[in-house]
C-alpha cells in the first residue's frame, strides 16, 4: 500500500489547481453564488471539454478515461480547495456512481456518456426527513399507471436540484424501495431553491406530482444501492473537505506572517502558533484518512465500509475546526461577513452535516465492527 502520488497524479494537480486558480478565482465564485442557478455553467464546460474533470472515473467503455477514485480524489481536494460552485458533487460523484453500481447496462450506456461530457446535470433525491438518513423507508412512491411508472412524493436536500437536467430518484414500490430516472422537465416536477448556509452549493426541494419515470437498476434494489453510494459519497466529499482544510490552513499561516500587532507578526505568539499547529496536525490527518478511503475504494471495497463513514466523520470535524480557528486568527477582520474566511466556515459546516453529522458516522462505524 502506497500513498505517495506517483508522477501523472501529481500533474493531474497541477493542471486543475492551474486551471481554476486562473478561471475560477473567488471573485467569480462570490459573483456566481450570487445568480439565480449557483452555476458556472462556463467553468463546468470548459474543465469538462478542456481537462475531461467530469470523465475521469467513469469507464472508457462509457465515455470515460478510466482512471480510479484516488484520481477523482485528486480533483474533488482542488474543487473544494477552490470552492468550485459547479455540479460536480452532484451529477459525478452521486449521479455517475448511482448509476455505475446500479448495474443497469442500458442505463449507463445512455446516460454516463452525457455525464463524461458534461452535457447533462444529474441530481440524486433520495431524502425526505431532516432526521433519517437513509432510504429504508421513504414515502415517495412509484405507481404502476397503463404500464408506465409514475412518481408522487416529495424529496428535500437535493444538492443541485435547481440546476439539474436529470434526477435520480429513491422510491418506494410496494413494499420495496428502487431508483427511478425522471427529467427535471417532465410534467409534474416541481423544483424550489431551499434555503441553506452554504450558497456555493445550492439545495433544492423537489415535488413529485404523477411523473413519469424510468426504473433504473433492479427493482427493490434502492437500499442496498443507496448504502453503496453513501460509501463512494462520503470517500469522495472527505477528499474535498481536505482541499478546503488545506486552503483554510494556508489562509490562517499567510495572515500570521503579516499582521503586527505590538510591533510584532502575531506567527510570533504561542497562542496562534498552537493554533495553527492544531490545524495542521487536523488537516495531516484527515488528508491520510480521505486517501484511505479513496484507496479502498480502489483496492478494496469490504474495507470501505469502515474506511467511508470514518474519513467522513473525521474530515468534517477537522474541516470544522480549521475554518472555525481560521476565523478566530484573522480576528476582527475574520469575523466580517465580506471575508473569505466565512465561505470556507459555511462549507466546512455545511459538509460536516451532510448525509448525517459525525456521530451518525461514528456510530456506522461502531455497528460495522461489532460493538
Amino acid at each position: 500500500m502506497n500513498f505517495a502520488f506517483n508522477e501523472e497524479q501529481q500533474e493531474l494537480r497541477k493542471s486543475v489547481r492551474k486551471f481554476l486558480e486562473d478561471k475560477s478565482p473567488i471573485s467569480e465564485v462570490r459573483k456566481t453564488m450570487e445568480s439565480d442557478s449557483g452555476v458556472d455553467e462556463k467553468l463546468w464546460a470548459q474543465g469538462a471539454d478542456q481537462l475531461g474533470i467530469c470523465a475521469i472515473a467513469i469507464p472508457e467503455m462509457y465515455g470515460g478515461l478510466g482512471y480510479g477514485y484516488v484520481e477523482q480524489g485528486i480533483v474533488l481536494e482542488e474543487l473544494g480547495r477552490a470552492l468550485a460552485p459547479i455540479p460536480y458533487f452532484s451529477s459525478v460523484i452521486l449521479g455517475a456512481n448511482a448509476l455505475l453500481l446500479s448495474a443497469d447496462e442500458d442505463a449507463k450506456r445512455e446516460f454516463l456518456p452525457k455525464i463524461a461530457t458534461g452535457e447533462r446535470h444529474f441530481a440524486v433525491a433520495a431524502l425526505e426527513d431532516p432526521h433519517n438518513f437513509g432510504v429504508s423507508q421513504v414515502d415517495t412512491r412509484a405507481e404502476t399507471v397503463d404500464g408506465l411508472y409514475r412518481l408522487f412524493g416529495t424529496k428535500r436536500y437535493v444538492i443541485d436540484g435547481t440546476s439539474s437536467s436529470d434526477l435520480l430518484v429513491f422510491a418506494s414500490i410496494g413494499d420495496q424501495v428502487s431508483m427511478f430516472h425522471a427529467r427535471r422537465d417532465t410534467p409534474g416536477v416541481v423544483v424550489e431553491q431551499t434555503p441553506s448556509l452554504d450558497l456555493t452549493r445550492r439545495l433544492a426541494t423537489v415535488y413529485f406530482d404523477n411523473v413519469e419515470a424510468e426504473l433504473v437498476g433492479e427493482l427493490g434494489g434502492g437500499v442496498t444501492l443507496y448504502n453503496r453510494l453513501m460509501d463512494v459519497a462520503c470517500c469522495q466529499l472527505a477528499n474535498e473537505m481536505m482541499g478546503g482544510a488545506q486552503r483554510v490552513l494556508e489562509m490562517a499561516v499567510d495572515y500570521a506572517k503579516v499582521r503586527i500587532q505590538f510591533g510584532r507578526p502575531i506567527g510570533s505568539f504561542q497562542a496562534i502558533k498552537h493554533k495553527c499547529a492544531d490545524i495542521l496536525v487536523e488537516v495531516e490527518s484527515g488528508k491520510s484518512a480521505a486517501y484511505y478511503a479513496a484507496w479502498t475504494a480502489d483496492n478494496d471495497p469490504e474495507e470501505l465500509r469502515i474506511a467511508a463513514p470514518l474519513a467522513k466523520a473525521f474530515c468534517g470535524d477537522a474541516y470544522y475546526l480549521a475554518a472555525s480557528e481560521n476565523i478566530q486568527i484573522h480576528g476582527g477582520v475574520g469575523f466580517t461577513w465580506e471575508h473569505d474566511a466565512h465561505l470556507y466556515f459555511k462549507r466546512a459546516k455545511a459538509s460536516q452535516l451532510m448525509f448525517g453529522d459525525s456521530y451518525y458516522f461514528r456510530s456506522q462505524i461502531a455497528t460495522q465492527i461489532g460493538i
